[in-house]
């Protein structure tokens, strides 16, 4: 009598289920979570920030002297006079068209505002952001590895520090010392009054400007990316597979490189999508305290005015930005641990 199972029953008696049903559905359980995301953001970014006190229309009319009736006018021009249902259906036609209006204080689309300050967040925080990654990685790993060693102790506790330290008090002090007092670095901008001509000039010019911001996100940063490694790692080393190695004949670095560093790493997936849309939205108090051109500062900007249009723009796509990150996280935690593809 054949022993052999049939594919429906092979399939019923193992813990896997089929690959492809459940990657869709997991898929689109996702994307449909970050719709919903995106909804509650857009209706948010219209509602709450017609709560902010203050009149654009009044703070134009400090720039330039204004009549009552031309103050009227303008506010017309603007569309702050109609109803609100018929500014938030014209809010939404923006939205979705990837229009936002134009800028009050700029008097211009806040589409081309948020291109042309994009990039120089993206440089910004993606040059803070491998470095806080590596950085904190390899300090976690080691720490972990030599645990309750000198170079332990001081890797955590000089971490728990930066954790704790406010990012605007850190970036005012080094502003301070190392741009006011030893006049070492430049003190605000991209690029300094009178750029240099040459390329390589120019590379230099914008990476002095770059180093001051760079280490206040990175110091600020880079210790959560050292504590989570570290007590992953640690968990992993009590792991009975990593006894396995070593009977093989592995020697320990060859055992940390290639089995418990591959498995901490895990748990840091998300935590590094989260970091790196969070880093991009936690730019506002870098950008403004070292007047960066980035949407940070963009967006300070907006609140003093109020400019309702930039504001809601530069939220929109700040919150966007973390959706689509933690989205990525969720997938490409998926696919690195079967245990969450099998459940």
């Amino acid at each position: 009598m054949s022993t052999a199972l049939t594919p429906t029953v092979a399939a019923q008696e193992t813990d896997e289920p089929p690959r492809g049903v459940p990657a869709i559905r997991y898929l689109l359980s996702k994307l449909g979570g970050a719709a919903i995301s995106m909804v509650l953001v857009i209706l948010l970014g219209f509602f709450a920030f017609k709560l902010i006190p203050g009149d654009p229309v009044a703070r134009m009319a400090k720039e330039r002297p204004m009549s009552a009736a031309q103050m009227d006018q303008l506010r017309e021009q603007l569309g702050l006079n109609k109803p609100m249902i018929v500014q938030f259906w014209n809010y939404l036609v923006n939205v979705f068209t990837l229009n936002f209006g134009d800028s009050y204080v700029y008097k211009q689309s806040v589409a081309s505002l948020i291109g042309e300050y994009f990039w120089n967040t993206i440089l910004l925080t993606g040059t803070a952001a491998v470095i806080a990654i590596a950085l904190g990685l390899w300090l976690g790993q080691r720490s972990a590895w030599k645990h309750g060693s000198w170079f332990d102790r001081i890797t955590s506790g000089t971490s728990l520090v930066f954790w704790s330290v406010p990012t605007f008090w850190l970036a005012l002090l080094l502003l301070m010392v190392f741009g006011g007092s030893l006049h070492w670095f430049p003190t605000g901008g991209m690029t300094s009054p009178s750029p240099p001509t040459g390329a390589f000039d120019k590379v230099l010019d914008v990476a002095s400007h770059m180093v001051l911001p760079v280490i206040t996100m990175v110091a600020v940063v880079y210790a959560q990316y050292v504590m989570v490694m570290r007590a992953s790692l640690i968990e992993e080393m009590s792991a009975d597979y990593l006894t396995t190695a070593r009977a093989k004949g592995l020697r320990e670095d060859k055992v940390r490189s290639r089995h418990a560093v591959p498995n901490a790493l895990l748990p840091t997936v998300t935590l590094v999508f989260m970091h790196i849309g969070g880093l991009i939205a936690g730019a506002v108090t870098v950008e403004t305290v070292f007047s960066w051109p980035g949407l940070g500062k963009l967006t300070y900007e907006a609140i003093s005015g109020p400019d309702l249009p930039l504001l809601q723009g530069t939220f929109v796509v700040f919150s966007a930005i973390i959706i689509v990150t933690n989205l990525l996280a969720d997938l490409v935690y998926r696919q690195l641990d079967p245990r969450v593809r099998t459940a």
